[in-house]
């Protein structure tokens, strides 16, 4: 019973985490949208949303390599885990430019099209580096098993 709990209650939390980078998606494509008339379409917003559900469920949640105390043996010293680090940077970069893009559908703020390009490009950038985490962790559990 209690893996069962467990279980539903991981599964809740991506499922939570999976709305959230729904809802990035949303503004993002809606700031995005309205800055650029070809990117108005139901098809974009849909893929904005898409993807960012797809990158918070898969990439937030990374378990770390195993760790090894300093005496014990360890060939992956000093490497630095791909999946974490892009997790962590990939999670830092979709966010910032969905905060970005809030804070200028909220406020109204018209931005010039320079900005409203590195807030779609860090978005794609951040979600592309959270799915990526997300299967190099799913191959490295696999593998271990």
């Amino acid at each position: 019973m209690r893996f069962r709990v467990r279980k539903a209650a991981h599964f809740l939390e991506r499922t939570g985490l999976a709305l959230a980078g729904a809802a990035c998606g949303t503004f993002v494509g809606a700031h995005v949208g309205t800055s650029f008339a070809g990117l108005t379409t139901i098809g974009f917003l849909l893929g904005m949303i898409a993807l960012g559900a797809v990158g918070f469920y898969l990439g937030i949640d990374i378990p770390p390599l195993p760790f090894h105390g300093a005496d014990e043996p360890n060939p992956d010293r000093g490497k630095i885990d791909a999946a974490e680090f892009l997790s962590a940077f990939g999670t830092f970069l979709a966010t910032l430019a969905a905060f970005a893009a809030v804070s200028a559908v909220v406020l109204r703020l018209n931005l010039h099209t320079a900005w409203s390009w590195l807030i779609l490009i860090g978005w794609l950038a951040g979600v592309t580096m959270q799915v990526t985490s997300g299967a190099i962790a799913r191959v490295r559990r696999a593998h271990a098993h």
